[in-house]
């Protein structure tokens, strides 16, 4: 690591064993500054620092502090009086416990440093701290004093350095009341499998592989105005369309970000899914072309069966009737007598 600049000197106290670091900022600011100008000639705006009773500009040795009570009045607040302040880690990083990581809240994370160890002594310990953190999977809680307050920290390994996260007070943290949407929706399955299917489309990224589109484009704007060019215009992002419906804006976001990774989705799975927006949930299934309902075929069957039972019946009936007929004719026709014959002499 080149060496940084420390902001601050102290020792971390783990138990009875003091460690003695540097304390150097892990974290900086690659934002580009711009300067304030009068618009018209191009004059530099600087601010300067003036007293308002004397009215008159006041160098920096004879500025102090002081806190303004809630009726105006400046309470003057020396050096020397914070000085005297009883904070036992006003040189020391102070641990106060260990716990696993994920009991750090992360809105509590703020600026980050690194601990580097002062002096070939500090070595031993250092590692020491830094192995058993390694070793326990924990992160340890201290509390320490920086531009004149106390605050509150977390160390964890990073590679083979041991770094701090300044952390907020719990009593720093806002409670989000009213933030959260204030109506009852509920999401459906399938909206929440098509947002499944975007996260695992979308996959993962190296942190590394990201950068500032900003930044870059500031950068060049800058350059061709330096050499006197013109900065050249980038086109303009096509609007998007509304999209009023959350099914097909997850659908169209998933095959947005599949086209956008070499990925074609699968034909089938486009054509179930245009299927599924065009039916309506009202809408009944269609019956197949040339199958009958069960129901009606029973019917139907039922139906020749009671047909055929009353012609048998009706036959029946005509055959009886035929009968009692021939029946009667033949009793009430009577029987012809034989004709005797004559004799002869």
């Amino acid at each position: 690591m080149r060496q940084v600049r420390s902001i601050w000197n102290g020792a971390i106290s783990f138990g009875l064993v003091s460690i003695p670091i540097k304390l150097v900022n892990a974290t900086e600011s690659h934002s580009i500054s711009f300067r304030q100008i009068h618009t018209e000639d191009g004059g530099r705006i600087r601010y300067r620092k003036v007293c308002e009773l004397e009215d008159r500009e006041v160098a920096q040795a004879e500025i102090g502090k002081a806190y303004e009570d809630a009726d105006g009045t400046m309470i003057p607040i020396t050096d020397e009086d914070l000085a005297q302040l009883p904070i036992p880690t006003a040189k020391t990083i102070e641990i106060v416990a260990f716990v696993p990581a994920d009991r750090i809240d992360p809105l509590q994370m703020d600026a980050a440093y690194y601990l580097s160890a002062n002096g070939v002594p500090a070595a031993k310990p250092y590692t020491l701290l830094r192995e058993a953190l390694k070793r326990s999977q924990k992160v340890a809680i201290a509390k320490y004093a920086l531009r004149g307050r106390e605050r509150l920290g977390m160390l964890r390994v990073v590679d083979d350095v041991i770094a701090m996260h300044g952390l907020l007070w719990p009593d720093e943290i806002r409670v989000p009341e009213g933030v959260a949407p204030d109506t009852n929706v509920t999401v459906r399955d399938k909206e929440l499998d098509l947002a499944d299917a975007l996260m695992d489309t979308l996959g993962e990224v190296d942190l590394a592989d990201l950068h500032d589109d900003y930044r870059e484009a500031v950068e060049e704007m800058i350059t061709a105005k330096a050499s006197g060019e013109q900065p050249a215009t980038p086109p303009s992002p096509a609007p998007g369309a509304k999209v009023l419906d959350l099914m097909a804006a997850l659908e169209k976001s998933v095959r947005e970000a599949k086209e956008s990774r070499g990925e074609q989705p699968e034909a089938k799975e486009t054509e179930t899914k245009a299927e599924v927006r065009r039916i309506s949930p009202r809408a009944t299934p269609k019956q197949t072309p040339g199958k009958k309902s069960t129901s009606t075929a029973t019917k139907k069957t039922t139906t020749k069966k009671a047909q055929s039972r009353s012609q048998s019946a009706t036959s029946a009936k005509k055959s009886t009737r035929t009968t009692k007929k021939t029946t009667a004719t033949a009793k009430k026709t009577p029987a012809k007598k034989a004709t005797p014959r004559k004799r002869t002499a």
